[in-house]
């Protein structure tokens, strides 16, 4: 088979994954491009499912469905579609076949389309002529076409040779049967990598519940730990060169500290020797500045291989330390990447992107740029579809491994996912391995957070809510706890004309909604393990909630039925609920980008109201929209543009929630003081303070009390699992 080829006015092109009509091109996987070529060979004839399967996924077991997949992929590429089969044709319980003529490219040496051939009619829909004719009128093969068909063939073989590189048909299964705590302390360690030689773990720990952090180094065979950053500050994952004498990680200033500009991650390097000396400050080597970074990684050739965003998407590139320069490595124009992770064994970077289908996929990339292969990732019923997946590689196998919480998977580089066996039950995650690949880090330890329920006259005497003018600050000796108990729980909300509370908890060792009038907690949904919630909101008439689950929007009753609402893409953030008009705001995640919108449950329309990214966001009871951006700026929609509260600016503190209450909005500050801003009267006050030392923001508020979800314990410890033997 030829490797580029004519398709009416469609080029292919199998060496580029491309193909392109009036210069526009688009990269189709391997898998679906390989389908349109064994298509193109048997041009007009009607190919199986099990040919077709059989030819493109050889000695692999897929679901039905990859093939549709790839089917659908290739049709919209075409401009086709299911109704109108003008290219690629469904033959009911048969197959399906290319409806076309092919035009072979005679021209092995050029690379690019750069005009449709002038005899090209496309004519899909004429009668099919005698195969035994056109076989009979086949001109013979000339000089250039038999050098085509010997390229064709080399190309074949180093595909086969490529796949069978990227993939391995007998991986053993990863089993684990031993635990040990590594950092047993009341702190809060993260981010813990092996050094290169395996000899250290080197980690993050937190000060105190702040979000300011240093790095730490522990022998793993004298159990010291030595302190490696000087000062405390907000650092980010850390990667060493390959030879160990270096770490690289992202710093920025605490995170407790007012935000007056765009936050600003810094590339830094540490001299891990010359710090395991004494504690050492970050060296500077790339200061941002009209961009964000994220997740810096050595690459063996000494540069750093890190994501970064310009606009609203992420792309790969690589950062030369000596040259001082970058190079694009990978991106999408149409979908975002999420995550990626390196082999230094194999010099082979993974990337984890989401494609215009809303989908998520697995490209597997050498660190010249060069795409070997882009699959879908086939989540298995265990994992959701909206779930982010943050791999790391395997070192003993060609394979990669992420964690869910309570479960662990691998993810082969054609994009199958498969859950390991796991005899622990506490949720861990951030797996990374032992250079030896027979051991692996994972953090565990789960947060415990409470729901505190306080009076509002404990904390003033003078407030909106009670319309006195004067306000007189109090503070009280304890909050109250509401349904306490040892896990982490939080978000409570009061139910509309009732006496009930609803909020999240992990009490039952699951992500799960509840609620409670005080005598007692009920469970309320029994979401799947590993069900992630992020926002509920109450009906009007108290009746039920709608819950973000897994970034699916589900109506939960009080009598534990549920009703989903199937949608088109993905949630990330849910923030109000109007049970009358049945709108919800939310950040959608569209071709893996993030927009804040209003979405219509009962026609699926969906509003962009920014293109800001937005932290938090309520309408008040007369239908004006508040919502405060990750500079942690209040706006309100104007009649021309957003306008800025800016009595706000200095004031309200980077609290994470706000409510709105009789047109007035709420939150608690840095200082831990309660304020209120009334939107009719424009009139900013601090109505008491919180309880010293306590850290926890403003969930909901009535005439009487407020809830708020208080850190208890930020404690989260590094762990060793061993591979059995």
């Amino acid at each position: 088979m030829a490797v580029q080829y004519w398709i009416g006015g469609f080029f292919v092109d199998s060496s580029r994954n491309q193909i392109t009509q009036n210069k526009q091109s688009q990269t189709i996987t391997p898998k679906a491009l390989a389908v349109l070529n064994y298509l193109a060979e048997n041009q007009r004839k009607v190919v199986s499912h099990e040919a077709l399967l059989a030819k493109v996924w050889q000695d692999t077991v897929v679901s039905p469905n990859t093939l549709q997949r790839n089917i659908a992929q290739l049709r919209k590429a075409l401009g086709d579609d299911g109704k109108v089969q003008v290219y690629i044709k469904t033959h009911a319980k048969q197959g399906y076949s290319l409806e076309c003529d092919v035009r072979w490219h005679d021209n092995s040496d050029s690379t690019e389309p750069h005009s449709s051939p002038e005899n090209v009619v496309e004519e899909p829909h004429v009668s099919e002529i005698n195969s035994d004719t056109r076989t009979a009128n086949k001109p013979k093969p000339s000089i250039g076409a038999l050098r085509q068909t010997l390229i064709a063939a080399g190309m074949i073989i180093l595909a086969i040779i490529g796949t069978m590189y990227l993939t391995s048909k007998q991986i053993p299964p990863l089993t684990f049967d031993k635990l040990r705590s590594l950092t047993a302390t009341d702190d809060k360690e993260f981010n813990a990598s092996y050094t290169p030689d395996g000899k250290y773990i080197i980690f993050h720990r937190y000060l105190d519940k702040q979000c300011i952090n240093k790095l730490w180094a522990k022998n793993i065979s004298t159990q010291k730990e030595t302190q490696l950053t000087k000062e405390w500050g907000a650092y980010g994952r850390h990667s060493f060169s390959k030879d160990g004498k270096k770490l690289v990680f992202l710093a920025t200033k605490a995170c407790n500290e007012p935000v007056s500009q765009k936050r600003c991650y810094n590339l830094v390097s540490l001299d891990f020797a010359k710090a395991l000396e004494s504690p050492k400050q970050p060296s500077l080597i790339l200061q941002c500045q009209n961009s964000q970074v994220m997740n810096p990684i050595w690459l063996n050739n000494n540069d750093v291989a890190l994501l970064q965003k310009n606009s609203d998407r992420w792309k790969l590139i690589s950062y030369s330390i000596s040259k001082n320069k970058s190079t694009d490595l990978y991106e999408l124009k149409s979908g975002n990447l999420i995550d990626f992770a390196y082999s230094v064994r194999d010099d082979l970077i993974a990337v984890i992107s989401i494609h215009n289908d809303d989908q998520q996929y697995i490209e597997m990339i050498k660190p010249d740029g060069q795409v070997l292969s882009s699959h879908l990732i086939e989540h298995p019923p265990e994992l959701s579809k909206s779930h982010p997946i943050y791999p790391k590689f395997d070192p003993l196998n060609k394979q990669l491994i992420f964690s869910t919480g309570r479960q662990l998977f691998t993810l082969s580089y054609d994009g199958k996912v498969d859950k390991i066996s796991f005899p622990f039950s506490e949720s861990m995650v951030g797996p990374e391995f032992h250079p030896d690949g027979k051991r692996l880090l994972m953090i565990r330890g789960p947060n415990d957070s409470d729901i505190a329920l306080l009076p509002l006259r404990k904390i003033t005497e003078a407030s909106p809510l009670t319309q006195n003018k004067q306000t007189q600050l109090k503070q009280p000796q304890s909050y109250s706890s509401f349904e306490r108990s040892t896990r982490e729980e939080g978000g409570a909300i009061f139910q509309p004309g009732g006496e009930l509370i609803a909020f999240w908890s992990e009490r039952s060792g699951e992500h799960q909604l509840w609620i409670s009038d005080g005598t007692g907690p009920q469970q309320l949904s029994s979401f799947p393990i590993d069900t992630y919630m992020t926002g509920f909101y109450w009906a009007a008439d108290g009746n039920s909630l709608l819950v973000n689950a897994d970034g699916v929007l589900t109506q939960v009753f009080l009598d534990s039925s549920q009703k989903s609402f199937p949608m088109e893409h993905p949630i990330v953030k849910f923030f109000q609920w109007d049970s009358k008009n049945n709108t919800a705001l939310l950040t959608l995640r569209i071709k893996g980008v993030l927009k804040f919108v209003q979405y219509n449950l009962n026609n699926s329309e969906i509003k962009e109201i920014t293109d800001k990214k937005v932290k938090w966001a309520f309408k008040s009871e007369d239908g004006r929209l508040i919502y405060k951006d990750y500079m942690d700026q209040f706006w309100q929609p104007g009649p021309a543009e957003a306008q800025r509260i800016k009595v706000l600016d200095k004031n309200a503190g980077n609290g994470k929630t706000f409510v709105i209450k009789d047109n007035v909005i709420f939150a608690i500050n840095n200082e831990n003081q309660l304020w209120s801003y009334d939107l009719d009267n424009d009139v900013f006050k601090i109505l008491g303070e919180i309880t010293k030392g306590v850290v926890g923001h403003l969930t909901d508020i009535n005439k009487t009390q407020f809830l708020m979800t208080v850190v208890v314990s930020a404690k989260t410890e590094v762990v060793e699992l061993s591979l059995s033997e």
